[in-house]
């Protein structure tokens, strides 16, 4: 932590390398003669050896660590170069989209040997398309864990991660939709997918549009589909962006050079390479920055989800303060009762500024949120040079298989019982509350409202029931629709984000009060974050989250639903509630586990 830095520093224990070299060369020739008259030229003679000896050991040593440095910061900026594929015309198709598949392996680190290998010969024959994107995959037969090869490996690479939400006892509303037209897919839906470098990457200023979805897609084939584009979304593309946010753009998605694949089973390691001469970034280019990032492979696995994290917080500021959350809120609820008024509800977000005593690994946190969020999607997206965006999400914004898409209502907070018995209370009072119930009505017909311009048909089941976390729970609905056309991606996207949930009903008049209350940048904080891939995409809605950003601590965000009838105390103890799960994770309390 800094501030545990600048002091240690002021005490006179914290001796840096450039700390000393400023006191030795604050001693100049001059300081030896005035010495000279009090000590016998022989000690003197001595002294200046000592001196100079040490003036230079030094100089070697800081020179040395310059040098490594440098490389480092080198190697790793050419492993972070690629093409941004929005720079590219997207009308034009790739030359290629291929999937190569190798011989099944036994463990990581022969898939690593054997990609390099395949990585060489490709350089040695390589196709003779101008543009083009080409995976290479080594099935592992072992079960492993994506986010635990993702913590060994150097974190000075870009970095991705999307851990698939477990629907275990939900109906599949997708299934009951499967167009005619198709047979299913023989394609295994991956557990979790961690990335690193990127292939390709898609970033921008100016908000996602029609035309940077057609950039993305034109990399994605239904013939391969495990070549996806992670990332995600601001809150607010037409926001003023934070420092801290600068990297993200207004979105940001990745193909990742290096991917590991989690199965229910078994394992794959993968390799990407992706070029467009179009943008000046040939195959020659892509290979070289490939087998840079290849060598800094690691084939360890690190499981660290119940290790320590040995961070301890040191402090919490909240923006707002809670002295300033509830005159918000009080404002809020008289434009929302004034006469006339067409707003309904509103979501006030509350960013929490934690500086803890050492660096937070994002990686090792997630995989401690991950132990407690079975029923959640677990994310990563770090950019080069970024701080990592990390977050555990019960919530999904739509998940597109072929012609079907499914999206869900989910709104209204409670804690969950100590006793099966007290769990059910508060089951029972979120049930009849008619404050939750205006709060969850809001959402779901608003989803189904968006849903309806876009498909054909759309089915509500269950209109509403709880869904419990480990935590907390809230109030739950599923709604599917049949597609019009598969290409409707960037509709489903434009017609769903943001939700009611995380933004307010109506949406633009919600917008704007957020804009006008609202002191801190959300950045992707409530934003859509997910991969978009050739015949199936899915995306979170990215709230129980936070930015981790090295020596800074971390920002964990949270919001609620301001609605007729609710009261400012209790939407600040539920922000408190919603944070809970980051903090509590970070200091070491054991996962709760699930209340039958």
């Amino acid at each position: 932590m800094a501030s545990l830095h600048c002091s240690s520093y002021f005490l006179g224990t914290n001796l840096t390398k450039q700390n000393s070299i400023a006191i030795f060369q604050s001693y100049s020739p001059t300081s030896f003669t005035k010495l000279a008259s009090r000590v016998s030229h022989q000690v003197l003679l001595l002294f200046s050896k000592i001196f100079h000896l040490l003036r230079f050991t030094i100089y070697i040593y800081i020179r040395n660590e310059r040098i490594q440095t440098i490389g480092m910061k080198q190697r790793s900026l050419l492993c972070s170069l690629a093409m941004n594929g929005c720079e590219a015309d997207h009308k034009e198709p790739l030359g290629t989209v291929e999937t190569r598949t190798l011989s099944t392996v036994t463990s990581p680190a022969i898939a690593t040997e054997k990609l390099i290998t395949a990585v060489s010969n490709l350089k040695t024959e390589p196709p003779s398309f101008s543009s083009g994107i080409i995976r290479l995959q080594v099935p592992i037969d072992q079960t492993i864990g994506a986010i635990d090869w993702l913590h060994a490996q150097n974190d000075a690479l870009p970095r991705s991660f999307f851990s698939c939400r477990s629907d275990a006892g939900r109906q599949d509303l997708l299934q009951d939709l499967a167009s005619e037209n198709v047979n299913g897919s023989s394609d295994r839906n991956p557990v979790s997918v961690a990335g690193i470098g990127s292939a390709a990457f898609f970033r921008d200023l100016s908000p996602f549009s029609h035309d940077h979805w057609r950039c993305i897609r034109r990399f994605l084939s239904s013939t391969s589909p495990l070549i996806r584009a992670y990332g995600g979304f601001r809150f607010d593309a037409r926001g003023k962006i934070a420092v801290e946010w600068e990297q993200f753009g207004s979105f940001y998605f990745t193909v990742p050079q290096v991917e590991f694949v989690e199965f229910g089973d078994n394992s794959m390691l993968a390799a990407t390479v992706a070029w467009d001469e179009e943008i000046s970034w040939t195959l020659e280019n892509a290979i070289e920055a490939l087998q840079e990032t290849m060598l800094q492979v690691s084939s360890g696995i690190k499981r660290g989800r119940r290790e320590s994290l040995g961070v301890s917080v040191v402090s919490k500021n909240h923006v707002p303060s809670e002295g300033a959350y509830h005159p918000a809120v009080t404002s809020a609820l008289e434009i929302i009762k004034a006469e006339n008024s067409p707003l309904s509800k509103v979501v006030l977000a509350r960013s929490t500024r934690i500086i803890t005593d050492t660096d937070i690994d994002p990686i090792a946190w997630l995989a401690r949120l991950q132990r407690e969020g079975q029923d959640a999607y677990q994310f990563c997206l770090q950019p080069p040079g970024a701080p990592a965006f990390i977050g555990n999400t019960p919530e999904r914004l739509f998940h597109r298989k072929h012609l079907g898409v499914c999206s869900e209502a989910l709104a209204a907070t409670r804690p969950r019982g100590d006793s099966a018995v007290s769990d059910m209370e508060i089951e029972r009072d979120l049930l009849t509350s008619p404050k939750d119930d205006l709060e969850f009505s809001i959402v779901r017909e608003k989803i189904r409202e968006q849903l309806n311009a876009i498909c054909d048909r759309v089915i509500v089941r269950p209109p509403k029931t709880v869904r419990k976390l480990a935590r907390v729970q809230h109030l739950y609905s599923q709604l599917a629709g049949q597609l019009r056309r598969e290409d409707d991606e960037f509709d489903i996207l434009t017609a769903l984000h943001p939700t009611p949930a995380v933004c307010g009903c109506p949406v633009d008049e919600a917008r704007l009060l957020i804009k006008q209350t609202e002191s801190f940048d959300r950045g992707m904080y409530a934003g859509p974050v997910g991969y978009f891939g050739g015949g199936e995409s899915e995306f979170s809605v990215g709230i129980r989250s936070a930015l981790v950003e090295k020596g800074l601590g971390a920002l964990i965000y949270a919001g609620t639903g301001i609605v007729s009838g609710s009261d400012s105390s209790s939407e600040w103890n539920e922000l408190d509630l919603k944070i809970s799960q980051f903090i509590k994770s970070l200091e070491h309390e054991p996962a709760l586990q699930p209340i039958n």
